[in-house]
């Protein structure tokens, strides 16, 4: 698929068809395509925890805090949970900051990690969405190793709907040129 027309067409999916198992040979491609995400230094600090079963109902038991998104997550057939090696992206080797944003560099590394492995998944046929909206004690229940941080959880499957592109800001909102 070409890069122009998979940014605009994926959309985040909420659906999915639960008739439908993803297989695992087909997520390990997605997150083979997926770490070559661009990152600080090359720190590849994003990691993939893949959740199916009982597992996944577990932690859509986690969401407290907003239930939609465990209804998501029991629609789906697994959700990835991405997590990432704290203090590497944006730090030195001795601990120290790098740059004046801190930790918020490695939140910056999972986005992109997270960005890249939903337009992997859209080229693979698979629908995705993000979630940020989760109970303090999700990272246990995933089993998040210690030295990492739980940074999003994204639902996958096939989708079960379509939805319209949602609007969009003129370009003339975002873009502001000095000279």
């Amino acid at each position: 698929m070409e890069t122009v027309k998979c940014i605009k067409e994926r959309r985040s999916i909420r659906k999915f068809d639960t008739s439908r198992e993803v297989s695992r040979e087909l997520i390990d491609s997605v997150i083979d395509t997926a770490r070559f995400a661009p990152s600080w230094k090359n720190t590849q600090v994003t990691r993939y925890t893949v959740l199916t079963g009982e597992s996944k109902d577990k932690l859509a038991a986690c969401t407290e805090i907003w239930a939609g998104n465990g209804n998501i997550m029991r629609n789906a057939p697994m959700v990835v949970a991405l997590s990432i090696i704290d203090k590497r992206s944006g730090y030195e080797r001795d601990g120290s900051a790098s740059t004046p944003l801190g930790s918020g560099w490695q939140m910056f590394d999972s986005g992109i990690a997270a960005q890249t492995f939903c337009l992997a998944a859209y080229d693979a046929g698979l629908s995705t969405v993000i979630m940020g909206l989760y109970d303090d004690n999700a990272a246990e229940v995933i089993g998040i190793p210690e030295g990492q941080i739980l940074t999003a959880l994204i639902a996958v499957g096939y989708s079960d709907e379509s939805p319209a592109a949602p609007n969009r800001k003129e370009l003339s909102d975002l873009v502001t040129y000095r000279n």
